[in-house]
């Protein structure tokens, strides 16, 4: 995306990773936008860099029982389980519609409880036109099994990445858990095995309880912490992250502002995701690509794309 200053100056938002091109950063990160189509009639998606579809899995999932969600004070707890109508049913009723508008990046989040359930559900998207990356999710904090395991454990990281990158048709980004001793040895891994990118952080597992009824607030008891709260630890991973690793950084984590957006860059991302967000104003995706256009023109910023790794330490 490309703007002109009043000085005459032509502004470029753009970004690229893992031979991607996105008109601006700015993602919606999977699990808070569906599958993007319900989002059309709220937010322009072709003014977005991209979105990643809600998580998709071998067969559909109906997720944990309810209450899943809760309200923090600064933030929210999550614990959806991963619910989605799988892998078949996207590409026969979200895929073709999703072709249908110009202009959009679409990342397919993908997971399972063994690597050979990644693996068929990445085979059965290879056949889906339109996708541009898969996302790998080896992070998430709420479900029995799957998932978390494989994103705190170096060898088993390292064998779901080997056998996604094996399958895989379209550029591997590797989605990172924070729940880790040390983050950076967790995405020298992922690259070490093939992760063409990686994206973190997704949520940390946390709880709340009623002190009333003396019961967990959330059925599964534990959740996935995100929003604001989290945001200076997660800028801080993908620091360390992107130290550690020569492959392409998408940041996430507490983001609601352009400001948010510029420390990660500086941080190290290439580009970033907003989930959060997305919940208290559906809007805020598109909301924060216009106020960051803003912000690059007030401070004379020209290519942003600039600004990764930019960080200043005296």
């Amino acid at each position: 995306m490309t703007s002109s200053h009043e000085s005459g100056k032509t502004l470029d938002l753009s970004v690229s990773f893992a031979g991607i091109e996105l008109k601006n950063p700015i993602i919606a990160a999977s699990g808070t936008f569906g599958y993007g189509v319900e989002f059309e009639d709220v937010v322009h998606l072709d003014k977005l860099g991209g979105f990643v579809v809600k998580g998709l899995s071998r067969e559909p999932m109906i997720g944990n029982p309810p209450p899943r969600l809760w309200e923090t004070a600064a933030g929210m707890l999550n614990a959806i389980g991963l619910q989605n109508i799988g892998a078949a049913a996207f590409l026969e009723e979200k895929l073709p519609r999703l072709r249908q508008i110009k202009n959009i990046v679409v990342f397919a989040n993908v997971f399972g409880h063994v690597r050979e359930d990644y693996e068929r559900t990445i085979e059965m998207l290879n056949d889906g036109e339109g996708i541009a990356a898969y996302e790998l999710n080896v992070s998430c904090p709420n479900t029995a099994q799957g998932g978390l395991q494989f994103g705190c454990d170096p060898r088993s990281l390292d064998e779901v990445v080997t056998t996604a990158k094996r399958a895989a048709r379209r550029p591997l980004i590797v989605k990172l858990s924070p729940n880790v001793t040390s983050i950076a040895q967790m995405a020298h891994i992922a690259q070490e095995s093939g992760a063409d990118a990686i994206s973190l952080v997704n949520t940390f597992v946390a709880m709340a309880i009623d002190p009333e009824s003396r019961k967990p607030r959330i059925a599964n008891v534990t959740a996935g912490l995100s929003g604001p709260a989290i945001k200076p630890i997660a800028l801080r991973m993908v620091y360390d992250a992107a130290h550690a690793v020569s492959i392409p950084v998408i940041g996430m984590g507490g983001i609601s502002t352009a400001a948010d957006v510029v420390e990660f860059m500086l941080a190290g991302a290439t580009a970033v995701q907003i989930g959060t967000a997305s919940y208290w104003d559906p809007c805020a995706t598109e909301k924060i690509v216009d106020e960051l256009q803003r912000w690059c023109e007030d401070l004379n910023i020209t290519r942003l794309a600039e600004l990764t790794g930019g960080l200043i330490v005296e």
